[in-house]
């Protein structure tokens, strides 16, 4: 159950939660602006720049830069020890509160599930712009930003979570009643990977991460199980095997034979990537992404220009291009700094394990089902007046949850009723769609 930047990367002071001193390596300066340069260029046996090998990030950076840092794009080394200092005061700190809370069932995690890093040596990934910080959303995006978190808080209104004013239902209000809104579509394609929506209707309404599935690129790194990407090299092609977050793993195919970006209407949950080489350095273009993908509110329309360049044996640079102007003021750039880690240990290389969606996603809705066939028959603590954040049941009509019960039983095969009638008694309880998502898109995987 993962965050993917941030799902979002954490800011340093946030991420002062966590530190372990066995994961030390000494970076410096010189490293986070190596150059690549035509001796530390290693070469593939058909002549180009060698990148393969398993790569990683093994220091903490933020996305953004903290303001208390302004234009400041290095540490001093005196201000990264104070933050590990800090940070290892709060090594082995639970942040659950009392056991058998709402606050403990949900966080699930202390700091041993954390990746634990040091403190790296830029103040934020973001290099451009100068201040470190994502630019201005236009007009555009703020709205449809607006409407996706107003469904959202119609959804919690009548939860514990609302009326108690926990950070969830931050901008919304406590409602007892339940939100008209509640078996309505989302206003798009709901692709927040660690938001999940307050129904379990269908897999659509948790999270991508929930169902093992991940928005891809840029890959920012994860707090819960490191970010690796393994680069194979042939002669005329790039892959790279990405190995993130709890083994929601994923791959990616680099086009390099100079042929154009898919047609506009073919649409992939990584993108397509078209590559070449300008000296030492791979230059991906990366276009066609689908509208179920989210990249801080650009979906579609994202576009990427990747630099990979090798700047020593176990060293590799990442700088990319991020824009869509449907959605910023202006593009924006990070750079990342890996370190290659060992072949040898790393030799047995599973394929990527995915619990959520394999498992718990399933058990997720089973679970649902049964609380409502309970409400239904005047069982369960819904119909004592409970409302648990997540309860689909509370304040729903006997009619209408003995419709949902209908639907339990026609799809365990006991309901003899034909599909027509059954969405003409409930319309607003059939699987909602989506213009450009109820099915997969072409060339989705």
């Amino acid at each position: 159950m993962g965050a993917r930047f941030s799902t979002s990367m954490l800011t340093v002071a946030i991420a002062a939660a966590a530190f372990s001193a066995a994961t030390s390596l000494v970076a410096t300066r010189t490293f986070a602006q190596a150059p690549a340069s035509s001796d530390t260029a290693l070469k593939t046996p058909w002549g180009e720049p060698d990148l393969q090998g398993i790569w990683t990030e093994e220091f903490d950076t933020p996305l953004q830069r903290s303001a208390r840092y302004a234009n400041q794009e290095f540490f001093t080394e005196a201000q990264r020890q104070e933050l590990d200092k800090q940070r290892a005061a709060h090594y082995g700190d639970d942040p659950r509160q009392e056991r058998g809370s709402a606050v403990d069932v949900g966080g699930a995690y202390n700091t041993a599930f954390l990746t634990i890093k040091r403190v790296g040596p830029r103040t934020s990934m973001i290099v451009d712009p100068p201040n470190g910080r994502l630019p201005p959303q236009t007009p555009e995006a703020q709205r449809a930003a607006a409407a996706d978190r107003e469904f959202f808080l119609a959804l919690l209104q009548s939860t514990d979570a609302c009326k108690n004013k926990e950070p969830v239902c931050a901008g919304g209000k406590y409602d007892p009643t339940l939100s008209p809104r509640f078996s309505e579509p989302p206003p798009r394609y709901h692709a927040g990977n660690v938001a999940r929506l307050n129904r379990s209707d269908g897999p659509e309404d948790d999270g991508l991460s929930d169902r093992c599935l991940r928005s891809g690129l840029p890959e920012f790194g994860s707090l819960f199980g490191g970010s690796f990407r393994r680069i194979v090299q042939t002669p005329g092609g790039i892959s790279i095997f990405y190995d993130v977050n709890q083994g929601q793993g994923w791959q990616r195919n680099i086009v390099m034979n100079g042929s154009p970006h898919l047609p506009a209407n073919i649409r992939q949950w990584f993108g397509d990537s078209r590559g070449h080489w300008e000296g030492n350095t791979l230059v991906v273009d990366v276009t066609n992404f689908s509208p179920k993908t989210d990249v801080f509110g650009s979906r579609e329309n994202l576009h990427l220009v990747e630099r990979w360049t090798r700047t020593g044996t176990k060293t590799l640079a990442y700088e990319v291009l991020i824009e869509d102007p449907t959605v910023w003021t202006r593009p924006w750039t990070i750079k990342q700094e890996f370190a290659r880690q060992s072949d040898e240990e790393n030799r047995i290389y599973y394929e990527p394990r995915c619990i959520e969606g394999n498992l718990g996603l399933p058990g997720l809705l089973h679970g649902r089902r049964v609380e409502e066939r309970a409400f239904a028959e005047g069982r369960g603590p819904e119909n004592q007046g409970q409302r648990r954040r997540g309860a689909v049941g509370s304040g729903r009509s006997v009619a209408v949850a003995h419709a949902m019960l209908r639907r339990e039983e026609r799809d365990a095969g006991t309901y003899k009723s034909t599909r027509h009638s059954r969405r003409t008694s409930t319309p607003a309880l059939s699987r909602p769609t989506y213009p450009c998502c109820n099915r997969p898109s072409s060339g989705s995987s």
